[in-house]
């Protein structure tokens, strides 16, 4: 079955995995048909993240004027969604592109709402 999604990933200061994350995340996506849109919001980022975004494509990138937080930037995206589904995902890498199809599948199986994972082994830096 062909889903419609829209994936959302706020990131703030994430010059160095945006561009390898929209591979990973498209890469999924047309794998498995669907049809989709890939949503960074970037909450106030001072490094290079908006200048990596501007070189990958297909995607819809939302720039926050400065950093409102995570919950904002998420907020951002999903408001700017126009898909069936809303998937979000972090912008450190630390979700896999992978469990996306794994999500919508247990979503639609069970008759959910909503559907969430969890991090098993999670690789944080000490700061986060």
């Amino acid at each position: 079955m062909s889903y419609s999604i829209s994936v959302v990933v706020p990131v703030y200061n994430e010059e160095l995995n945006v561009a390898a994350l929209h591979q990973e995340i498209l890469d999924v996506c047309r794998r498995e048909g669907y049809t989709f849109e890939i949503i960074f919001v970037d909450d106030g980022s001072s490094d290079r993240t908006l200048d990596v975004l501007a070189t990958v494509s297909p995607v819809k990138v939302i720039a926050l004027r400065r950093n409102f937080g995570q919950t904002a930037a998420m907020d951002a995206g999903i408001k700017a969604a126009v898909h069936e589904l809303v998937v979000t995902m972090d912008g450190d890498r630390q979700n896999d592109p992978n469990d996306i199809p794994k999500l919508i599948t247990h979503l639609y199986e069970n008759r959910l709402d909503v559907v969430s994972g969890w991090r098993k082994d999670r690789k944080d830096p000490f700061a986060k």
